[in-house]
């Protein structure tokens, strides 16, 4: 159960919420007056505070303030028996949770401090939760704090969200904190990869579709924005979806409804959307390529996540999140590590670091991971065993765009055994983009729905 911390100068009655306090099994702390509990605070976490509103020399109103101040707050209910409208209006202000004006039923404590502990068990295990599903989200850099601390406002919130960034900047990582930081955590997040389908089948797995909407529609389909109901719908590489899918996903950010494919009933849904892009969208809106109405209605709120050269104090912590993902020390990454970590500029990213620290770990084996692990001068991109390539040793020694995309693509097909759908991700690109980079470097590739 909960700690509770009890103050007021009336000793008989702070005995008497104390021992109610105790029945329901919470751990509870009585002090005689606001200096005691000031002292209380500093020393301990307490999940809830029921403080007296009126006490000599240090008041409730300064308990209050002093427990808003620290690093996790308590949830404070003021106890008083002076229950003006002021009071109560100060009170909460400064950030009280509840109010209880004297005299007061013990069974009504009980069942107020009951809440308040339930509410904070469940925004623990909310916390838990996202520490858990996105451990790529480390902020030590001053941009990625503010970018933390910008998810986090806007999911108190039901605005749609766009997140901007290179791919593997943690755009999804970001999408799932916003989510489970929300009073939606409890419900779905469905994400869609927008890229990764055609417009056809896009708009069936976004609307649904009803029993012969079209050829091979051979049973009733529902779609994710009804599977996202009470929850978030996260549509990822936004920037991919046709203006005839724009359109449709208009209509329902304004309605608030939609009609699955076949159906002419609508369908309310409560969703939240938060979306993601590589793309300049204001670019794309400018020449025509995104409409302009739909960028407006879903942009309500945007956050850009910097990509990872940008930040360069949080590329320790990254790779040692990785090493703690696998049960490892952060002793097992060598300072020349680190340092060769830092030397380079990462164009994958987030999702780049992460690959180089897998590859670093198998190399290393059972001892600690060396500069060498990571590549020679930075992490490597090679094909057929042949020497590493990084941008900056190539310019002006004969290497073109066209010669250093081909090794890329190749080392990602190379990396992931050949197999293409494994080398898109590594690429942060899907894999139609892939087979349309190869096909245009002249190289021969087959049906890009098998590998």
């Amino acid at each position: 159960m909960a700690q509770v911390l009890v103050v007021d100068d009336e000793v008989k009655l702070g005995k008497l919420v104390a021992e109610a306090l105790e029945l329901d099994g919470h751990e509870v702390a009585r002090v005689a007056g606001g200096r005691a509990a000031l002292v209380e605070l500093a020393r301990r976490g307490f999940d809830v505070v029921l403080t007296d509103l009126m006490m000599p020399e240090v008041g409730g109103l300064e308990v209050l303030k002093a427990a808003q101040a620290l690093p996790t707050p308590p949830a404070v209910v003021m106890m008083t028996a002076y229950g003006t409208a002021e009071n109560a209006v100060a009170a909460m202000k400064g950030g009280a949770a509840d109010y209880l004006t004297k005299p007061f039923a013990m069974d009504e404590v009980r069942l107020r401090v009951r809440r308040l502990a339930e509410q904070r068990a469940a925004e623990t295990r909310s916390e838990r939760l996202v520490r858990r599903l996105t451990p790529e989200l480390v902020a030590e850099s001053p941009r990625m704090k503010q970018v933390l601390a910008s998810a986090k406002q806007v999911a108190a919130s039901d605005a749609s969200v766009v997140l901007l960034g290179e791919s593997g900047t943690g755009k999804s990582q970001l999408a799932r904190l916003i989510h489970y930081s929300s009073k939606r955590a409890a419900g779905p997040l469905v994400e869609v990869h927008c890229a990764a389908l055609p417009e056809t089948l896009l708009e069936g797995e976004l609307f649904g579709h009803e029993k012969g909407a079209f050829t091979g529609a051979t049973e009733r389909k529902v779609g994710h924005l009804a599977a996202a109901d009470g929850g978030t719908l996260f549509l990822d590489e936004i920037g991919e979806v046709t203006p005839a899918t724009q359109v449709k996903l208009l209509r329902f950010l304004q309605e608030r409804e939609f009609v699955p494919l076949g159906s002419t009933q609508a369908r309310k849904v409560d969703v939240r959307v938060i979306a993601a892009t590589n793309r300049d969208l204001a670019a794309a809106v400018r020449e025509g390529r995104f409409r302009e109405d739909f960028y407006y209605r879903l942009n309500v709120f945007s956050i850009e996540v910097p990509p990872l050269r940008e930040r360069k104090e949080d590329l320790v912590s990254l790779a040692h999140a990785v090493l703690a993902r696998k049960g490892l020390p952060t002793e097992k990454l060598s300072k020349d590590a680190e340092a060769r970590l830092l030397g380079y500029t990462w164009p994958g990213n987030v999702r780049e670091l992460e690959n180089a620290m897998e590859r670093a770990l198998i190399l290393s084996g059972e001892g600690d991971i060396q500069a060498e692990h990571l590549g020679a001068g930075g992490p490597s991109l090679s094909r057929g065993g042949g020497k590493g390539v990084r941008a900056a040793d190539v310019l002006g020694e004969g290497f073109n765009l066209d010669t250093f995309e081909r090794e890329l693509l190749y080392a990602a097909l190379e990396r992931a055994g050949g197999n293409k759908t494994a080398a898109a991700k590594l690429l942060g690109i899907t894999r139609r983009r892939l087979y349309s980079r190869l096909q245009s470097l002249g190289e021969k590739v087959t049906d890009p729905e098998s590998d």
